[in-house]
């Protein structure tokens, strides 16, 4: 069963101001959640941040681009990408 990955409006302004290369990353990886869910470990410096809560980079170096996510609480097969932007302004 395929998952439901959605876009928070905070990080939809972050992906906008992506380089297109970063902006591709952050496709194949939503892409990939859809197909396996939001635990990514294949993905570089992928991490779980807190119960339901996952990060990894988009693009190492410097700067370091990473998306922020969150799986929904309910049972519902719901992610919703939080943050996309570079690692210094990331929330965690």
């Amino acid at each position: 069963m395929t998952w439901t990955v959605t876009i928070q409006n905070k990080a939809r302004k972050g992906i906008g101001r992506l380089p297109e290369r970063v902006k591709r990353t952050l496709a194949l990886l939503m892409t990939e959640m859809e197909d396996q869910g939001p635990v990514r470990g294949n993905w570089p410096n992928y991490g779980k941040l807190g119960p339901g809560r996952h990060h990894c980079h988009l693009k190492k170096g410097h700067p370091t681009y990473v998306a922020v996510w969150e799986e929904s609480p309910e049972g519902i097969k719901l992610i919703e990408v939080t943050y996309a932007g570079t690692h210094e302004r990331a929330p965690y």
